[in-house]
């Protein structure tokens, strides 16, 4: 099971990731979007949905450098393991309430309103409980084994295990002794990586490059004085009444 969870279970969860979003991306195109429902209620999605999104986006900045950044890194800057554990454990804290307060009154919003509750899909009730319950086992994770003065160093477990999977090396030794709230919260998000190109999470992957490059759309009144005295085409001759 050690060798499943650590060793095989993160590349059956990137095979999943990459071939969705491909499929999704050949074959689903107009599906690849939100979904939105701001048109049906728009007041409570206006606070938190900007919750959710700058508390999520936090929250994969703070894994990103503690799975990606060498202790040796922060060191180098001056920034030692007490310090890196303060800003991991407030911050990290901080952003995780805010995405789970923001997916909280998400979910208020969508059973509460008819017509959002009405275009909610089986896909979308089982990405709200996984992501959800990545969250919140990141944050119980997170408070069972810290305090202010110190914490659990998974930068010396957890962070090589996850760079040695890049390496199609896994050391699935690293992840035996680890605290069972820790393991329990990277099962959650690898199937949290596994289901995000089949739910409306897949628009993450989405960027509008091609907006930034468009060119310029002017927008001009023209009034009677301005437009040439020409006789029309054909086919396009006004009607004499």
């Amino acid at each position: 099971m050690n060798t499943f969870l650590w060793g095989v279970l993160p590349y059956l969860a990137a095979v999943l990731l990459v071939s969705g979003l491909v499929w999704r991306y050949r074959y689903d195109k107009f599906g690849w979007t939100t979904r939105s429902s701001e048109i049906y209620e728009s007041r409570l999605l206006n606070i938190a949905s900007p919750m959710f999104h700058y508390g999520i986006l936090f929250v994969l900045a703070g894994h990103l450098m503690g799975l990606f950044v060498p202790a040796s890194w922060t060191d180098a800057v001056g920034l030692d393991e007490h310090a890196y554990h303060l800003v991991s454990l407030f911050a990290g804290c901080a952003a995780g309430s805010l995405a789970v307060a923001g997916i909280l009154m998400l979910l208020y919003r969508r059973r509460r309103n008819a017509a959002v509750f009405r275009a909610t899909t089986r896909n979308d009730k089982l990405m709200y409980v996984v992501l959800l319950g990545a969250i919140v086992l990141g944050l119980v994770a997170k408070l069972m084994h810290s305090s202010v003065s110190e914490g659990y160093d998974y930068r010396t477990t957890i962070a090589p295990w996850a760079r040695s999977l890049f390496t199609l090396r896994p050391d699935v030794g690293l992840m035996a002794d680890v605290p069972l709230a820790f393991r329990l919260h990277a099962v959650v998000g690898l199937a949290l990586f596994a289901l995000l190109p089949y739910t409306r999470l897949v628009h993450m992957f989405s960027a509008p490059v091609q907006y930034l490059f468009r060119p310029y759309i002017v927008y001009r009144s023209r009034g009677p004085e301005q437009l040439a005295d020409r006789a029309p085409k054909r086919g396009w001759e006004r009607i004499k009444y």
